[in-house]
């Protein structure tokens, strides 16, 4: 397993169901995991099609394995270290099993929240109309009351996918959407796990708005360009943050050291 530090977050090159197993206690999970597999099979069967001539990347086959067969396991091993706040990405169909899962946990369901999506891809066989939103489920595994940042706002957020765009994950989102959710769920300095971390995109969020991360990506070519991702984020700096430090591999059964001992690491050996 490969592991690097960067700034204020960890990030590890492995399995995700492997790494949390052994991870300590993080403030909340927030994630974008696989879709359903009915979905997996509605995007890989346009993969390599010319649709786009605005410039923006074209839409790229998923090459990573539906939820569906690790979405209770993801549930139980968050269930265990979360103490805030568990977001997971799905498809709208995908609310059901997602509060199956976690009504069947220790945390507590609260409801499924809109992505709206302005700029989504049209219906392009005009056969029906096309997906304009994704969902998230939100649920609470903290102690006492469910807890966040803005009062009675709807569970409703708009933002275009393709502002910002690095386009080399097919399921990125955009990072203002992920400022928002830090915004609305997080606060300063709290540690934000995140499972499923693709190309990085809530690991440059929080090291733009001064929060702690824990990311897992298991494909090395995502994992690279979230390290590259995140560490740019750094570089660029915020009002708040301090110079980012280097970039450096860690052996995985060492600790990594530094200014940032709090955060939750992997331990050798645990179980």
């Amino acid at each position: 397993m490969r592991i690097e530090r960067i700034g204020d977050a960890v990030l590890y090159n492995g399995d995700c169901l492997e790494v949390m197993a052994t991870l300590g206690e993080v403030g909340h999970v927030i994630s974008d995991p696989p879709y359903e597999a009915t979905l997996h099979a509605s995007k890989n069967s346009m993969k390599g099609r010319k649709h786009r001539n605005d410039g923006v990347a074209e839409l790229k086959g998923l090459d990573f394995e539906p939820v569906d067969a690790i979405r209770s396991r993801i549930v139980s091993l968050s269930s265990a270290i979360c103490q805030g706040w568990f977001i997971a990405f799905c498809t709208v169909e995908g609310t059901y099993p997602w509060a199956q899962e976690i009504n069947a946990s220790a945390m507590k369901y609260k409801r499924a929240c809109i992505w709206v999506k302005p700029d989504s891809t049209p219906q392009l066989n005009g056969q029906g109309p096309a997906q304009g939103a994704e969902c998230f489920v939100a649920a609470w595994n903290g102690k006492g009351h469910a807890r966040w940042n803005s009062g009675g706002k709807r569970g409703v957020y708009t933002h275009c996918i393709n502002v910002g765009r690095d386009g080399r994950h097919p399921t990125e989102k955009p990072i203002p959407l992920m400022r928002e959710l830090l915004q609305d769920f997080t606060n300063p300095g709290q540690a934000i796990l995140d499972p499923f971390m693709g190309s990085g995109t809530t690991g440059v969020a929080c090291a733009k708005m001064g929060r702690k991360f824990i990311g897992i990506e298991m494909d090395p070519k995502y994992f690279d360009v979230a390290c590259e991702r995140i560490a740019k984020a750094y570089s660029q700096g915020d009002m708040f943050l301090e110079p980012p430090k280097k970039v450096k591999p860690l052996d995985m059964f060492a600790s990594p050291v530094g200014d940032n001992d709090n955060l939750p690491v992997a331990q050798a050996g645990a179980a």
